[in-house]
């Protein structure tokens, strides 16, 4: 069965591009454009990783991190934050809002998979 993975960024290329490499390496892609969608759809859907930035409308990816860890449903799916505020402080706010990893735009699609992977305990292919 597909590992299925939630998307959630407002910026409709980084979505496509993330959306195109993950179904290329055997991935089942979900997407949303802003926090609050991010979280509807990972509570109806039940993704086996979300990838989520931090500056959206209508919710910030951090608010809706800490959404995710309050609910027993989602509070065990694992979240990388892919933001391009990379400060030291908005890395320190990422992991305690739930992040298991914070990745900075610009980034490597590579890396970004062999993470996704380790993170969901496979080897790579």
């Amino acid at each position: 069965m597909k590992r299925k993975i939630l998307v959630v960024d407002d910026e409709v290329a980084i979505v496509r591009v993330l959306r195109d490499r993950l179904e290329m390496e055997g991935f089942e892609v979900l997407t949303a454009y802003d926090g609050a969608q991010g979280v509807e759809i990972a509570r109806k859907e039940q993704p086996d990783l979300i990838i989520m930035d931090i500056t959206m409308p209508n919710m910030d990816g951090l608010t809706a991190a800490r959404l995710l860890r309050e609910q027993p449903e989602t509070a065990h799916i694992p979240i990388i934050m892919l933001t391009a505020r990379g400060q030291e402080s908005d890395e320190r706010a990422g992991y305690q809002a739930g992040a298991v990893l914070y990745f900075t735009k610009p980034f490597s699609t590579r890396q970004l998979v062999r993470e996704i992977r380790r993170i969901l305990g496979e080897s790579e292919e």
